[in-house]
């Protein structure tokens, strides 16, 4: 199987370059800068996903089988207030995406959040109705329903609070901004009044290559399975990797004034992965695990 995965620069997009060409599949990485990692095998386009001319030609000269589709605005504050490039990356991007599939009958994997909800209660299973609180979860959302308007074969996988670690990271993520920050003898502000499913890279990238290759159609849950706050991730991260969990403050989401609303209560029932497409997910700690290898 071709399999094209865009974004290929992030950490899910890394994590994928790094699972597909290790087996017997076709890789065919892209981003819209140069790869960051090193390609064993398969080969590399630049691609704009917001220009259609460079999509049609990246497609006609790669004739991939299926897209997994990273590539995207996840920034959830810059693209409450600057909604025009969030809507660009986000929705057009898709648009673009999907008529160059039909056009060349290609399947789509496309990577969503939990955030197109409310987070009024969870964790949440496919059926739970959507209702985003920030620009970014309307985009997603958006993003969502073009693809299932479409007359091409898709599936949307959502995630969750993802974390890991690659090469040439342009952000950081939880884990690794907890381990730093107590590394350095930093007293930090971690709030215990969100609730998620923390996801570790390595197992949503499995997810993505499972769905391709089982050719999944409809919307999956791919996440962790264990409810967590940010302050119970925080003090996890302390107790594993040794570090003084007494920096750690408890602090609630009414202390940080953000541009976008963050979703209170979310976090993934995952049984329709794990029965569809064999998916298992690692233990947090397990997670954690695999982050201390990479750091070696």
């Amino acid at each position: 199987m071709r399999i094209l995965v865009t974004g290929s620069n992030g950490l899910l997009g890394q994590k994928l370059v790094e699972l597909i060409s290790s087996g017997n599949d076709y890789l065919i990485a892209t981003a819209k800068s140069s790869l960051v990692i090193d390609l064993p095998k398969g080969e590399f386009h630049s691609l704009d996903v917001t220009d259609t001319v460079s999509i049609e030609r990246v497609f006609a000269q790669s004739k991939p089988d299926v897209i997994i589709h990273t590539a995207a605005m996840t920034q959830v504050d810059q693209c409450e207030t600057e909604q025009e490039k969030c809507w660009l990356n986000n929705v057009q991007a898709v648009e673009n995406l999907v008529k160059a599939c039909e056009k060349f009958s290609v399947r789509l994997i496309h990577l969503s959040t939990d955030f197109i909800f409310d987070g009024t209660h969870g964790p949440l299973d496919e059926t739970e109705k959507p209702n985003p609180l920030s620009y970014y979860g309307k985009s997603k959302l958006a993003a969502e329903e073009v693809i299932q308007k479409s007359k091409i074969d898709w599936a949307i996988l959502r995630t969750v609070l993802v974390f890991g670690v690659t090469k040439d990271m342009s952000r950081s993520n939880i884990v690794l901004w907890v381990k730093k920050s107590l590394e350095e003898g930093k007293t930090i502000q971690v709030v215990n009044d969100q609730w998620r499913t923390p996801t570790l890279a390595e197992d949503l990238a499995m997810g993505c290559y499972l769905a391709a290759t089982k050719k999944a159609k409809g919307i999956y849950n791919i996440s962790g399975e264990t409810m967590m706050t940010p302050y119970d991730i925080a003090l996890a991260t302390a107790e594993f990797f040794k570090l003084d969990a007494s920096l750690i403050k408890k602090t609630d989401s009414s202390q940080f004034k953000q541009p976008a609303a963050r979703p209170p209560k979310t976090g993934f029932i995952i049984a329709k992965a794990k029965n569809d497409l064999g998916y298992q997910p690692r233990s947090f700690t397990e997670g954690l695990k695999i982050v201390q290898q990479l750091l070696g």
